[in-house]
């Protein structure tokens, strides 16, 4: 664990800094964000937030493979980090590009699909999956294919939606990754497996990365991440899930440490939990395609409507809605784990207090100071 801390903070460290330069850098060369009717923000707002991102990540990996646990684990993990890692800078790039020159659609998504086919490509991919009552279900090489690209796209494509507030992505997709770090060290040690996978490896990586991003970029925001920086956390968090996905059975996490066939939840969660921790994203990717598609307009034509924009109109502050955001993606994820871990009454006091903190902010909160709440000033910036 003392390992992973240090990949954690080498990330925090190096984002961080480079942050720094990455916006001075997006200023020279004119990657700005342009005042749209759309957006949430007055004036512009330098990108290439992502650059930084990935030479934490980048920064972090390397120094991992100089520290004797994760060395100790073999080629195979560090072989599928960069193979990850490699795809993500592909995406990067891709980001920067458009961040520079606003490429179309289609060209992203093309972009994407080439990604996401380097990762089949170097074996980061769906092999098996573990059914409860019918032990695994074996993909051919055409499904494990088409599954993992429309994983790693939709991904990718659910981060960038949720990216309309200052620090709202980056806090969600690191409080994933925390969520799905603590998953698969807990699911390799009930394995009676080594601690140093590429997936809690990846995720203390991207968690750092994030938290690093955050302090200049919440609220009011200095740079944005930019879809260099979207794109790239989106596929990183699927392909740690990828790089987990049939390596472990589905197992109970109760404190006997035993399989409990008889109930339900335990067998499912280690399944779903990494569906869960993308929820929010997911949610609003679905209900804006859903939107878009009834009023006739493409599934990538912008507009206001996502959930962070329905909190600003229903009388939250800028930094109140992402907070909010904050508390209902922690909830999922980090609750989700609790779950899987234990299900004393403790925890399952802990979760539903959390909730009802979670459900009073979200609604009550803005219909009790309405009156002091004014619009000018929470949308000065939007997310970056």
């Amino acid at each position: 664990m003392r390992e992973y801390l240090a990949v954690f903070l080498v990330a925090v460290s190096v984002t961080y800094l480079l942050a720094v330069l990455a916006r001075e850098t997006a200023l020279r060369f004119g990657a700005v964000a342009r005042v749209r009717d759309r957006d949430v923000h007055e004036i512009p707002i330098p990108y290439f937030g992502g650059i930084a991102m990935y030479g934490g990540l980048v920064a972090a990996v390397i120094v991992a493979q100089h520290l004797p646990f994760l060395r100790s684990a073999g080629a195979q993990l560090f072989d599928d980090a960069w193979a990850v890692l490699a795809a993500g800078g592909m995406v990067c790039l891709l980001g920067v590009l458009d961040d520079l020159f606003e490429l179309d659609a289609l060209t992203k998504l093309g972009g994407q699909v080439l990604a996401a086919g380097f990762l089949v490509l170097n074996e980061v991919q769906f092999y098996y999956v573990w059914v409860p009552g019918n032990g695994q279900l074996t993909l051919d090489a055409a499904q494990a294919v088409l599954a993992t690209v429309f994983l790693v796209v939709a991904t990718i494509n659910a981060v960038n939606f949720v990216d309309g507030l200052d620090g709202l992505a980056a806090g969600v997709i690191g409080l994933g990754a925390v969520g799905f770090f603590l998953f698969s060290y807990r699911l390799a040690s009930v394995n009676g497996e080594s601690l140093a996978v590429t997936a809690a490896l990846l995720c203390a990586a991207l968690a750092g990365s994030c938290v690093g991003f955050i302090s200049h970029n919440f609220h009011p925001a200095e740079m944005f991440m930019g879809d260099s920086g979207s794109m790239l956390i989106g596929l990183v968090l699927a392909a740690s899930a990828l790089t987990l996905t049939g390596r472990f059975p589905a197992v109970d996490f109760s404190e006997s440490g035993a399989t409990d066939t008889t109930s339900l939840l335990p067998v499912l969660l280690p399944i779903l939990l990494p569906i869960s921790i993308l929820v929010v994203p997911f949610a609003d990717l679905v209900l804006a395609v859903v939107r878009r598609t009834l009023r006739g307009q493409s599934p990538f034509a912008p507009d206001k409507r996502h959930l962070h924009h329905r909190l600003l109109e229903y009388g939250h502050t800028h930094r109140r809605a992402v907070v909010v955001m904050w508390l209902w993606a922690a909830l999922i994820a980090l609750g989700g784990v609790a779950l899987s871990l234990s299900q004393s009454r403790l925890v399952l006091a802990g979760i539903a207090s959390w909730l009802a903190v979670t459900v009073l902010l979200t609604f009550v909160v803005p219909r009790v100071d309405r009156p002091g709440w004014t619009h000018g000033e929470d949308y000065r910036h939007p997310a970056g």
